[in-house]
């Protein structure tokens, strides 16, 4: 059973002036507390914990059934349904779902005697959630749904509770006998007898029908081409690297590309050195900047670009039918892993949570090899993060591609100096949200035109986005990462200080 506790005034004023002034969302449910509530209630919260998260409010009636303060009812109507709620929070929800909170809200009811709302806060979830004899659901606009088989497998996959690396294939042993392969076990410390009983036993075959069969993970560690192997279960495995003139790509007949693309293969502990060294070798020619002739160098630091693209070639997701993309322009770098971020993480997030290892076989048995590329602490995002600062550079920019044929988490590196003021900038939006030109005046000190000048400027760099939902003279701007966040920032603030 979950701890429930008073919420402080501060909550109570927030989570009752957004469930009293706006509809159910993907994030907010209200209920008003009956015998039947108890099976709807444990829906929402399972269907809250497998999409964004949410709040469902326990006492408050439907907003198409009454408005205002006139929907407070409070739980006191069926305290015997509460109770239920909560022991079935701890056995009917599988797997549990670790760290939901709950909230007594002290308020005056319909009837103007003082009365409790509860509130309970649901997290986004690592894991995916069903309800004992109910099914598995999840959150849409304003109601739940229960998912279908696909969906509960798509789910399973982008969580990273499933992972394709541990998926067995069709694909001959004596391929992945290779001088990869040896010198894993003298990393290991194994004797070099049959690779079929060795793979079996580290975890790195299955037996399918009887037969054995190495995992997708064996062909990504030992075979010499991988990608070429794998093709023929349709997913890729090699990377390409893109070398563009200037600062964007431009859509004609000639590309403005500075060389060939490049394509690296090879199994994965020496894939990852091979791009580290090529696209290092590449920013190490330098650049010269078309419009004024001068010659620049890319200033990145070496530990954050070989830290980008270790974390894109060991967390991808290997289900899908691309490779690992590298771009390189005057003004940045792009790294594009196919797949979205795996468990909690979301790119507002990842600075402080660090990488998830969606492919645990793989991340566990390159720390095997000699000099290995990970150390597999969860430390590396974290890194990048400080390194860049340290170095005065912009932050690591973090993005979903979700509106494209196949979804990719792209990690933008800019090769610009990064203003002081932008680590003020950033700081206050991570604790007020959307930030205007006002905003940035009374911060800055700046006056009207320069800010405004300094907005495009961050615009035209990633990392802010206008609010599609301004007019001009009001606009605001938000960070990337937290554009299409339905959740207040308020709210998050406050769970933040309870």
């Amino acid at each position: 059973m979950i701890l429930i506790q008073d919420a402080d005034e501060n909550l109570e004023r927030q989570l009752l002036d957004r469930a009293l002034s706006q509809a159910e969302s993907p994030v907010l449910e209200t209920k008003r507390v009956s015998g039947k509530m108890v099976g709807k209630a444990l829906e929402t919260i399972c269907a809250f914990a497998n999409t964004k998260g949410g709040w469902l409010l326990l006492g408050v009636e439907d907003a198409d059934k009454a408005k205002g303060r006139t929907r407070l009812f409070g739980i006191s109507e069926n305290p015997e349904a509460i109770d239920e709620l909560l022991r079935k929070l701890g056995t009917h929800l599988l797997p549990t779902i670790e760290g939901v909170r709950g909230f007594r809200l002290n308020t005056t009811l319909r009837d103007g005697t003082p009365g409790i709302v509860m509130a309970l806060h649901v997290p986004t979830s690592d894991k995916v959630h069903s309800i004992l004899d109910d099914g598995t659901w999840m959150r849409g606009q304003a109601s739940n749904r229960e998912m279908n088989a696909t969906e509960i497998t798509e789910l399973s996959y982008q969580r990273g509770v499933r992972s394709a690396e541990s998926e067995p294939v069709d694909i001959d042993f004596e391929l992945l006998d290779t001088d990869t392969w040896r010198l894993f076990l003298r990393g290991r410390g194994l004797a070099a007898t049959g690779i079929i009983d060795q793979l079996y036993r580290i975890g790195l075959a299955r037996k399918i029908a009887g037969e054995p069969r190495p995992l997708r993970a064996a062909v990504l560690l030992f075979a010499d081409q991988p990608g070429a192997l794998l093709a023929a279960t349709g997913t890729r495995a090699d990377v390409r690297v893109f070398h563009y003139k200037g600062t964007q790509i431009e859509i004609g007949e000639i590309p403005n590309l500075k060389k060939t693309p490049r394509t690296l293969s090879g199994p994965l502990y020496r894939l990852i050195e091979d791009t580290q060294t090529y696209v290092l070798n590449e920013l190490a020619e330098g650049l010269t900047l078309a419009r004024s002739g001068f010659r620049t160098v890319h200033r990145y630091p070496e530990r954050v670009i070989k830290e980008a693209i270790t974390n894109a070639l060991i967390h991808r997701d290997y289900r899908l039918n691309r490779d690992v993309q590298i771009r390189i322009f005057d003004n940045r770098i792009e790294i594009l892993n196919p797949g979205l971020f795996p468990g909690r993480i979301t790119a507002a997030t990842i600075h402080r949570m660090g990488s998830f290892a969606r492919n645990l076989l793989l991340a566990g048995n390159l720390r095997e090899f000699p000099e290995p590329p990970n150390v597999d602490a969860g430390e590396g995002v974290r890194m990048m993060f400080t390194v860049m600062r340290a170095s005065n550079l912009y932050p690591p920019q973090y993005r979903e591609l979700r509106e494209q044929a196949q979804e990719a988490v792209m990690v933008i590196l800019l090769n610009e100096e990064r203003p002081p003021i932008w680590e003020q900038v950033s700081d206050w939006m991570d604790r007020n949200g959307p930030i205007s030109n006002s905003d940035l005046c009374t911060i800055s000190g700046l006056d009207t035109l320069k800010a405004s000048k300094l907005l495009k400027r961050w615009v035209e760099q990633g990392l802010l986005v206008p609010d599609a939902t301004r007019g001009k003279r009001n606009m605001v701007y938000l960070k990337p990462a937290s554009a299409g966040d339905t959740e207040p920032s308020l709210l998050s603030e406050s769970m933040d200080n309870n």
